[in-house]
Order: structure tokens, then sequence, then C-alpha cells
């Protein structure tokens, strides 16, 4: 490693220096990532101020939020989305991508009403120049040990991905299921429309081997990753971002890293994004 990365590393990531010996025996090859955030992890869900608080952590842009709990419409109002496009330019940061988080509380598994949802996003998402969406399955939308509503979601997947393969946009599963469990639901769809979301600290979490399943899962399952970390910094909790790193590189991937979560108690969000966003950019761009 030479002396210009290791400043870069130090100070953007020196909580792992030489602690992660691995790092000295190897020069570590960047791809060209784009870094971002999950809009309610930088203010409230939905919000357009979101791309003015980027602009001020330096990230490149926002993963924005199809509809909230206060607002099923939301960006499927063309309206919306044409001001959220124009806060976009203005901020000089990009929509980074779309996520329906609402999924979580109104499930994708049992109510008609986020499977209207999931075939508007399509559009939504061309409307907003993005490829890739966030259908989350946590909370009443778990689909660990749920065979039914497994079957359910394969079934209205089956339904949506011809219009999203047209469209040219991808679905990303994000949820507690393993590498395997994800794969058995992308055989069972048969789509290059629908992918895998992943979330290396949930992954952790549930105690899956992330490096691994990153490496299962490669470059044609996984749609985009999710950085997170639940109360700490990133790089200062359970995630070892240098082997996420690691594996990344070697299936080549090269699509977006959005940031969530990774803030200590007691420490201002904007002050631990500006941190998080320079120890990202040090490892991975």
């Amino acid at each position: 490693m030479n002396r210009r990365d290791a400043l870069r590393y130090s100070l953007g990531a020196g909580f792992y220096t030489l602690a992660h010996s691995a790092f000295s025996e190897t020069e570590i090859t960047k791809a060209h990532l784009k870094i971002g955030a999950c809009d309610w992890s930088i203010g409230p869900a939905g919000d357009i101020n979101a791309f003015n608080v980027a602009k001020q952590i330096g990230l490149d842009g926002v993963q924005v939020s199809l509809n909230t709990a206060s607002d099923h419409e939301h960006l499927r109002n063309p309206d919306t989305q044409q001001a959220f496009n124009n806060a976009a330019r203005r901020a000089g940061v990009q929509i980074g991508g779309l996520a329906i988080g609402l999924l979580n509380e109104i499930p994708y598994k049992s109510d008609p009403r986020s499977e209207v949802w999931v075939q508007d996003s399509v559009d939504v998402a061309k409307a907003l120049g993005v490829k890739k969406i966030l259908l989350a399955f946590f909370s009443k939308n778990d689909l660990k040990n749920d065979p039914q509503g497994t079957k359910v979601v394969i079934e209205r997947l089956k339904a949506v991905a011809p219009k999203a393969e047209k469209a040219g946009v991808v679905l990303g599963i994000e949820s507690w299921l393993s590498a395997p469990e994800h794969l058995a639901i992308l055989e069972a769809v048969g789509s290059p429309a629908v992918k895998v979301y992943y979330d290396v600290c949930n992954s952790t979490d549930m105690g899956y081997d992330i490096f691994t399943e990153i490496r299962m899962l490669g470059n044609d399952n996984i749609c985009e990753i999710h950085l997170k970390e639940n109360g700490y910094l990133l790089g200062q909790g359970k995630v070892n971002l240098l082997n996420v790193q690691r594996a990344l590189n070697d299936i080549d991937y090269t699509g977006w890293l959005h940031i969530e979560g990774a803030v200590p108690k007691g420490k201002p969000m904007l002050d631990s994004y500006i941190e998080n966003n320079k120890t990202v950019r040090s490892l991975f761009v």
C-alpha cells in the first residue's frame, strides 16, 4: 500500500488501520462506485430536503421513498415526481434509487394495496431516472419461515416482472433470508428484473457469513447494497468494511452503496454521515 492510499485510509477509516493486518498484505483495487444514503436515515422518509442534506454530507445521491405512512400516494403523483427531480437537480445530487419501506407495515405478501404500489413503482422509477427499487421484507412483511407468504410474493413478482423488464428496472428483495433462500425465490420468479438488495448489517445480525454470501450471490443476483450499522459509525461496529470491499471487488460490483443507520447514540446525524461518507470513500471509491 503506497503512502497516498495509507493517508486516505487513516483519515477516513483510522479505526481499522493495522488492526486488520490483511490490509497491508495486498493492494486494494477500487471500483467506481456511487455513494448515497437512504432518505429515512438523513431525515424523515419522503422529505424533499434530503437532497440538500446529502449535498452537505458530500454524497452522490439519495435513495428516496415511494410513499410514507402519512402519504400513500407521494411519488406516485407526477407533480411530486417533478418536484423531486427539480430538487435533486438544484442540489447537484442524484436520485440514487427508489425504496418501498412501507411494505414492512402494509405487507406485499398479504395486502392488495401493496401489489398496486409495486406495479406503480416501475413507472415512478422511470420518471425519476432510476433503475433499482428496494422492496422491504421486514416486520409484518417478513418472509422467514413463511412459505405461504413467500408463495404469494413469488406469484406477485412474476406478475410485475415483465413490466419491470420492459422498463429496464430491477426489483430488489431486502429481507432476513439467507443467500440460498433468496436464490430459491429468484429461481422461482425466473426474471432478470428481480434480484437481491443486500444489507451487510442485517445479514451479519442473522449470523450469515456475508462475505461468502456476497460471492455466492454474485453481481448477477445483487442489485444494490446497503452499508449499515446499528448505533455505530461505519467501520466501528460489527461489519468489516474492508472484507466487504474485497468481496464486492471479487464480484465486480459497480452499483450504488447506500448508507443506512450508522449514527452512534448522542452523535448528530450530520456529523455522523460526514464521517461515514469519508470512511466509505476511503475504502470503496
